[in-house]
């Protein structure tokens, strides 16, 4: 019989099962249930992030173009603060965890008893090469798992660097590193997996959704989508351009809770916009894509399509592309259709749309009429109006008067809702993602009364009413 072209597809596709096999025999041993087990990892993974932070920062760099700076502080940094804050509390996210007991079912104690999932599936993104693989692992194996890492091919030097590391650092009879591309990835969503956690775009995302309810694994989806930001004419403009141009543009754009695009009232727009390019100028200089703190584009088919969005709109301000260097200038677009790519599409890039509106009235509506973002932003010094927008538009996370510095709160579950994502991580959040909270009753011998029990009668019954 001749293979059909998809029979020869697939069997071109490398086979990931004896992988997960052999993990999930290691995990059958018991072996990553102990304390002592995960912390020596979380400590192990610490000296890999420490040992190697030059290595990983020329990664980032030939990757993203991110300076020294940047590369620490977003994701070297980020990791050595979640491993520190995850190691600390570990022992308490572990312990039983005591609820309530009705008096029905007294004398007895209840609980919940966090338990790993079992060998989970961590698939990474490219924007943040090393923290959105590392961040998730982190409280993978805090909770007791073992693990296989796909790190994005988009960026391959920081894939490079984390498959060779991971097994000189980690246990590589629990910890498993996949590098490649959409076959490798085709192969392990194949697999039947304890939880499949992924970052990434909303097409993608629910390919590893279909995969996953195959076998009805469970999963965690961080998404995306328009994060929009709303400024307020009561605003302090000079720090509220600063804020939003560091969230804005920082790694030129590509970050899942960059501000999208600004609503702002029609009367106070110029003065908005002359903020922001004096800010501009202020953080980069004169020339951007010279400057040695401003990222580069991950590669040329996102650049083709950022430059695809703004043919079609009038650029303000910017839009200076370097197609060898794979640079764009930071790139202001005032009013534009909101029909356009730009203003339907995630951007995920360093061009920012500003809208025009007659009120943040208007802004609220118009946020909630798009699909609930990952973030929200607002600026304003007006409390009611902090209020109105808490309590009418969803959104994975808000944060008032500033962009993105709700990740550096270990205590702020991170996460979308809608099509953004499902699910969140980050500290005892991520913990218990990758646990089963296990529900426990126990009970002694003594004191079991009658009434519970056949034959039934008017009294037994009316006892029964007053217990439960």
């Amino acid at each position: 019989m001749i293979p059909t072209a998809q029979a020869e597809s697939d069997l071109a596709i490398p086979s990931m099962q004896p992988l997960l096999d052999n993990l999930n025999a290691v995990f059958a041993t018991g072996k990553t249930r102990s304390l002592d087990w995960r912390r020596q990892q979380l400590n192990a993974l610490e000296s890999l992030v420490s040992d190697n932070d030059v290595a990983i920062q020329r990664a980032l760099k030939s990757d993203l173009g991110k300076c020294e700076m940047e590369a620490w502080a977003s994701e070297i940094g980020f990791l050595l603060s979640d491993i520190a804050h995850t190691r600390k509390h570990l022992g308490k996210w572990s312990s039983p965890r005591k609820v309530g007991t009705p008096l029905v079912a007294w004398p007895g104690k209840s609980y919940q008893l966090p338990e790993p999932l079992g060998t989970v599936l961590i698939i990474g993104a490219w924007n943040y090469p090393l923290q959105l693989t590392l961040a998730p692992f982190v409280a993978a194996i805090a909770a007791g798992n073992c693990a296989v890492l796909k790190p994005s091919e988009l960026a391959p030097a920081t894939s490079a660097v984390i498959a060779e590391l991971i097994p000189k650092y980690l246990d590589s009879s629990a910890v498993a590193v996949v590098e490649g591309g959409k076959d490798e990835s085709t192969a392990l969503l194949a697999c039947r997996w304890d939880h499949i956690f992924y970052t990434g775009g909303e097409a993608v995302g629910k390919i590893v959704m279909r995969a996953a309810s195959a076998h009805l694994t469970p999963v965690t989806l961080e998404l995306g989508g328009k994060s929009p930001c709303l400024v307020d004419k009561r605003a302090d403009l000079k720090v509220t351009a600063r804020r939003i141009v560091w969230g804005k543009w920082m790694n030129a754009g590509q970050t899942c809770i960059a501000p999208d695009y600004v609503l702002v009232e029609q009367e106070h727009v110029d003065a908005f916009v002359a903020a922001i390019k004096a800010e501009l100028h202020a953080q980069y200089g004169e020339n951007p894509l010279q400057s040695a703190d401003y990222g580069k584009i991950i590669n040329a088919r996102h650049l083709r399509r950022l430059q695809s969005y703004v043919e079609e709109v009038s650029v303000h301000y910017g839009g200076e592309v370097d197609e060898m260097a794979l640079r764009m200038a930071p790139t202001l677009v005032v009013d534009p259709d909101l029909q356009s790519d730009l203003m339907q599409e995630e951007i995920f890039g360093p061009v920012l749309p500003i809208i025009p509106l007659a009120s943040l009235e208007d802004a609220i509506e118009t946020v909630r009429a798009r699909p609930k973002p990952l973030a929200l932003y607002l600026f304003t010094s007006d409390d009611k109006l902090q209020q109105r927008v808490l309590s009418q538009c969803s959104a994975g996370s808000v944060c008032v008067n500033d962009t993105m510095l709700f990740m550096t709160n270990p205590e702020l579950p991170f996460g979308g809702v809608g099509n953004s994502g499902m699910g969140s991580y980050h500290g005892r959040a991520g913990f218990d993602t990758f646990s089963h909270l296990k529900s426990v009753m126990r009970r002694g011998f003594s004191f079991d009364v009658a009434f519970r029990y056949p034959p039934y009668t008017s009294l037994k019954r009316s006892i029964l009413k007053k217990l439960l």
